[in-house]
Parts: C-alpha cells; sequence; structure tokens
C-alpha cells in the first residue's frame, strides 16, 4: 500500500518520499521486485518503477542494508542509501508522514 499512495500523492502533483528500512530494504535490491506481487494490484515492480520515474524519491537506510549484506551496487536505479540524519530530516520537513 504504502507505493499505491505514494503513487497517487505523485498524481495529485505533491512530492512523494518513501523510506525503506529493516527487511523493507530488500526491495530495493536489484531483481527482488520480480517476483512480488499483490492480489488486484499492479506488479510492486511497476509500481515502483512508476514511482521513482514520476519523480518520487525512494531512500534506503544505509546501516539496514549494510547488516543485509547489500552493497550500494546491488540497489536499484533510483534508489538513494540515506542515513538517520537525512531520514530525520525530511520527516521533519514533511507536511504528513505515514507508517507501514
Amino acid at each position: 500500500m504504502p507505493f499505491v499512495l505514494a503513487n497517487a500523492a505523485l498524481a495529485l502533483e505533491l512530492d512523494a518520499v518513501v523510506a525503506l528500512q529493516g527487511t523493507g530494504v530488500y526491495l530495493a535490491k536489484k531483481g527482488y521486485l520480480d517476483n512480488v506481487f499483490a492480489a488486484g494490484l499492479p506488479p510492486l515492480k511497476s509500481m515502483v518503477e512508476d514511482f521513482i520515474e514520476g519523480g518520487g524519491r525512494l531512500l534506503v537506510c544505509v546501516p539496514c542494508i549494510r547488516e543485509r549484506k547489500i552493497d550500494e551496487s546491488d540497489l536499484i536505479e533510483g534508489a538513494q542509501p540515506t542515513a538517520a540524519a537525512k531520514l530525520t530530516l525530511e520527516m521533519l520537513s514533511a507536511n504528513a508522514t505515514v507508517t507501514y
């Protein structure tokens, strides 16, 4: 659902940022999205690609990828490695945040 809402925000010409932390960082690993589907929704891969191509920013927790032995070069195009300070600034400057 985060990418459904994020793409809807972009369609409304709003800025949208999705931050992946914990096991969620696997969604930013090349090839991982190829086999992720949810009933009644477009493939997650296409939703993430649409989000990035539409100007959304995909932030990925650096300590989380390191813990999982994911190298920054293994991330999909458009994923932005981010540490805690940058993510905190994003949240503080946001008009609204949603957590899943």
